[in-house]
C-alpha cells in the first residue's frame, strides 16, 4: 500500500499541417513515455512503469483517500472494491479470494518499501513456523539462486534444501508430504506466508543431469537405464488415486546421486490430475520440454502423458545433445522418442508401455 500518482503532461502532434493535442502519461521517477509500454491503459486504476517498476496511482481513480491499498496476492486495487473500509481489519478480495491484512501501520510511503516488505517470505506466516524455520542454519546457495538454499538443522547436523517459492501448488506438497515417492527428494516441511511458500526437503547429494550432458550426450544404454528410473518414478506419481502430474521434466529437474541412482527434484509446476478439468488453470511449463497442452494448446487439460512428453524430449536431448526437431535420435531410441512427442495425448504411451518399451530396447543394445 503506498501514496502515488500518475505523472501527466500534455502533448502536441502534427498531422498534415493540422494541429491536434494529444495526452501522454509519463512515469514521474524515469520519465518514460507510459502510453508506449505495451498493455498501457489510463483507464487502469494503477500501473507499474515497465522502465523503473514505479507503481503509479492514477489520479482519476475513484478511491477514499490517496492510499492505495493493494492485494498482496493478485495486486488488483483493493480500495476501488465495492465494500472496502480501511479500517475492516481484514478484506476479502473480489478478484482473486485472498484475505488481505488491513492495518493502518503497514502503510508504504514507498513502493520500494512495499517491494521490500512483499519480498519477505515470512510476512504471514504463523509465530511457531517462524521459530521452527530458525532451526534451519544457511550454509550455502545452490546453484547461485537465492531462493534455493543448503540449509544444516542445527541439532542433528543434517543438510537439507530450503526453497522459496512464489509460485506453486500447496496441496502437491501437502500430499507429497504425507506420501513420499521413491527416487524424489522427501519433503520436511511446508511453511506458508501471505505469498511465499517455504519448503524444507531432503537433500540428495549428486550431479544435475543438466552438468553431465553438457555438450556431452550420454551413451546410449545409459541414456535407456536413466529414462527407464525416470519412467518408474513418474509411474509411482501417477499411480496415486488422484494422479500428480510433475509438468516439468527437464535437465536441471534430474539429479544422478553418487551412488548412481536417478532422482527427480522440484514439483514447483507440478499439479493433482482433475478428470473434470478442460484447460490447466496455471499453465506453467518449460519450452521445448512442455507438452503443447500445458500451455493451452490442445482439447483438454494436462493429464500424465504430459509428462510422457516431457521424458521423451528429455531422451532425445540425453542420446543427442540437442531436441528432437533439431537432431534425430537414432533408431530404436528415436521410434520411443517420437511416440512420446505425440501431439494427441493418446497417440503417446502409457507408463506401463514406455517402460516396456525401454526395457526392449534396453535388450537390443
Amino acid at each position: 500500500m503506498g501514496l502515488f500518482d500518475l505523472f501527466r503532461r500534455n502533448g502536441r502532434a502534427s498531422s498534415d499541417g493540422n494541429e491536434n493535442y494529444v495526452s501522454f502519461e509519463y512515469c514521474r521517477r524515469c520519465d518514460a513515455n507510459l502510453t508506449m509500454q505495451k498493455g498501457y491503459s489510463n483507464t487502469l486504476p494503477f500501473w507499474r512503469c515497465l522502465g523503473c517498476g514505479e507503481m503509479l496511482i492514477n489520479p482519476l481513480v475513484d478511491a477514499p483517500d490517496d492510499i492505495a491499498w493493494i492485494c498482496d496476492k493478485c495486486e488488483s486495487m483493493l480500495n476501488i472494491q465495492k465494500g472496502f473500509s480501511n479500517d475492516c481489519g481484514t478484506w476479502k478480495c473480489t478478484e482473486c479470494g485472498h484475505t488481505n491484512r488491513i492495518i493502518k501501520e503497514e502503510i508504504y510511503l514507498s513502493d520500494d518499501e512495499y517491494k521490500q516488505e512483499l519480498n519477505n517470505p515470512y510476512r504471514g506466516m504463523s509465530d511457531s513456523d517462524v521459530i521452527a524455520l530458525t532451526q534451519y542454519e544457511e550454509v550455502s546457495e545452490i546453484n547461485s539462486r537465492s531462493d534455493v538454499l543448503l540449509v544444516r538443522d542445527i541439532d542433528t547436523g543434517e543438510l537439507f534444501v530450503k526453497k522459496t517459492l512464489l509460485t506453486y501448488d500447496m496441496s502437491v506438497y501437502e500430499f507429497l508430504m504425507k506420501h513420499p515417492v521413491k527416487n524424489m527428494p522427501k519433503i520436511k516441511g511446508v511453511f506458508k506466508g501471505d505469498r511465499h511458500l517455504v519448503i524444507i526437503e531432503e537433500y540428495i547429494e549428486g550431479n544435475l543431469l543438466s552438468d553431465l550432458i553438457d555438450n556431452k550426450p550420454m551413451p546410449v544404454k545409459e541414456a535407456i537405464d536413466a529414462t527407464r528410473q525416470l519412467a518408474t518414478i513418474l509411474y509411482n506419481l501417477h499411480s496415486f488415486k488422484q494422479p500428480v502430474i510433475h509438468r516439468d521434466i527437464k535437465p536441471s529437474n534430474v539429479i544422478i546421486s553418487n551412488s548412481g541412482e536417478v532422482f527427480l527434484l522440484d514439483v514447483n509446476a507440478a499439479k493433482l490430475f482433475k478428470e473434470e478439468e478442460i484447460e490447466d488453470t496455471r499453465l506453467l511449463g518449460t519450452p521445448h520440454y512442455a507438452a503443447p497442452e500445458q500451455f493451452g494448446y490442445g482439447w483438454r487439460a494436462s493429464s500424465v502423458k504430459a509428462d510422457i512428453y516431457g521424458l521423451g524430449v528429455l531422451m532425445n536431448i540425453m542420446v543427442t545433445g540437442k531436441l528432437p526437431k533439431e537432431e534425430k535420435a537414432p533408431s530404436p531410441i528415436w521410434e520411443i522418442v517420437n511416440k512420446c512427442i505425440s501431439l494427441d495425448p493418446d497417440d503417446r504411451y502409457s507408463d506401463k508401455e514406455l517402460m516396456a518399451a525401454l526395457d526392449k530396447a534396453r535388450e537390443e543394445e
